[in-house]
């Protein structure tokens, strides 16, 4: 069967060197993009995580340091795999909650910011495990009765995941489904709009399920003492929560969502702000009288200044004054 798309789907898988979302590392990641004409394209990358590889993990894909020593680090092949994923859908099996939380984070720390807004995910064990409830093992057996060859290698692992949802869609094509509220449907069809949705039953705000949107499309809580809470009303009543979550041990793509709820929040607490205050200067205006405009004074007299007459003090009588008075008048 033929893949119905719109636009390239991209599967992919990771290999890393633990499951601890925020803090573990990719040591290997195969992509097989599925384009809307049919051909198929497949990258497959080692990736030195710049780390250790636990032993354990090292048992599990096979993958220990030694094999990785001289393989980039992600930073150095980040843009090239954000190329070559470019607008595609993506799929995995899992992928919903580990794979693609991971991959975020590495392009994250790597300064990529893949863009998810406008991107369909599907998850394939998700329509396994609601209408089956299998490991990859043994959905690949059971829908194409064969075994993995080389289990546990991304692109062995990714293949066989792909060929999974084509045998899926052809099994399940008109098969009723029926979900907790007793609402029956045909969930599984060709078209990835439909099996995003059938694949994404909790709907997860920031892909590590921390949270979730509720039936009013609101972002909730999904863990901890403020589970189920909106995220606006946490902020509302404790907005402390947003720093605790922000210095904690979450995921850089947690912390993101977070951050552009919050500015969402506080541009609200602006505007609402704004309006009260514009409220409450309207209502002092009205209800205060207008002022009453001062009596007029009586124009004032203009200035004259009055002349200054200076008193001169009489002059002292001399002898010689007397003697020309004599003479004068002939006494």
């Amino acid at each position: 069967m033929k893949l119905n798309l719109k636009r390239p789907l991209a599967f992919f898988d990771l290999e890393t060197t633990g499951v601890n979302v925020g803090s573990d590392r990719i040591v290997e990641i195969a992509i097989l993009k599925a384009m809307p004409d049919g051909t198929e394209e497949i990258k497959t990358l080692k990736i030195n995580p710049g780390m250790p590889i636990p032993l354990q993990s090292s048992l599990i894909h096979g993958i220990y340091d030694e094999h990785v020593a001289d393989a980039p680090l992600f930073s150095a092949v980040a843009q090239e795999l954000a190329d070559f994923i470019g607008d595609a859908d993506l799929a995995g099996y899992n992928s919903n909650r580990f794979d693609i939380p991971v991959l975020l984070e590495e392009f994250l720390r790597a300064g990529v910011d893949l863009d998810m807004s406008d991107r369909k995910f599907v998850d394939v064990q998700n329509i396994f495990h609601q209408m089956e409830q299998r490991t990859l093992r043994a959905a690949y057996k059971f829908y194409c009765d064969k075994d993995i060859v080389n289990a546990h290698s991304a692109e062995a692992d990714i293949t066989a995941t792909y060929h999974v949802l084509l045998a899926q869609l052809d099994r399940y094509k008109d098969v009723d489904f029926e979900d907790k509220q007793g609402k029956i449907s045909q969930p599984v069809i060709n078209d990835v709009d439909a099996l995003h949705q059938f694949t994404n039953m909790n709907k997860p705000v920031d892909f590590a399920g921390r949270m979730v949107y509720n039936e009013n499309n609101k972002e909730v809580f999904n863990f901890g003492k403020h589970k189920g809470k909106t995220v606006e009303s946490v902020f509302d009543v404790e907005p402390s929560y947003y720093a605790w979550m922000k210095q904690g041990d979450f995921p850089l793509y947690t912390k993101k969502k977070l951050d552009e709820i919050w500015l969402r929040w506080n541009k609200k607490k602006d505007e609402l702000k704004a309006a009260k205050q514009a409220t409450s200067a309207q209502g002092t205006v009205q209800k205060t009288a207008p002022a009453q405009a001062p009596a007029a004074r009586p124009a004032a007299k203009p200035y004259i200044a009055k002349p200054q007459y200076k008193k001169e003090k009489p002059a002292a009588v001399t002898n010689d004054m007397l003697e020309q008075l004599k003479m004068k008048f002939g006494k």
